[in-house]
């Protein structure tokens, strides 16, 4: 899995750090998110498609590794 984030669409909502804290961070001033792994382990899949899904702006992409 690979991932990326939009910063531009991000709204600093906080899901995604609150599912999957080990691959996703928020800045302090403004909440913008921060992609901490882009290529996480398997076991952190499951996690990161749930923070994708509930991402209000959509600005979790997921692809494969290539």
């Amino acid at each position: 899995m690979k991932i990326t984030v939009d910063e531009v669409k991000c709204c600093g909502a906080g899901q995604c750090v609150l599912i999957a804290p080990e691959v996703f961070d928020q800045r302090d001033d403004d909440g913008i998110v921060i992609l901490l792994d882009a290529e996480p382990p398997e076991e952190q899949h499951a996690a990161v498609r749930e923070s994708a899904g509930v991402c209000p702006a959509a600005a979790i992409h997921l692809g494969e590794n290539t």
